[in-house]
């Protein structure tokens, strides 16, 4: 079990659902007056995509996710999904 769990670990993936568009970003963004939100919405704006941002956000969150997924938390999803 630890082998697989070592293996499923390592060859997890990240991927967002959903259509995110510069416009939609817009609108999620809107109202919001931070530093951050403005240079987030400059940059894909002047990109005119949110392609480029999705790709780098899913490759810096990957990391941590594989992290956060202990032992514990993999052998119980496996032992629930073996269950069902």
């Amino acid at each position: 079990m630890n082998r697989l769990i070592e293996y499923l670990r390592q060859h997890l993936m990240i991927d967002f659902q959903g259509d995110l568009t510069v416009a939609k970003a817009r609108e999620l963004l809107a109202g919001d007056e931070s530093r951050d939100a403005k240079q987030l919405l400059a940059k894909i704006v002047a990109d005119k995509s949110v392609e480029e941002m999705m790709i780098v956000l899913a490759d810096c969150l990957l990391e941590p996710v594989q992290r956060a997924l202990t032992d514990d938390v993999m052998r119980e999803n496996i032992r629930s999904y073996s269950e069902s």
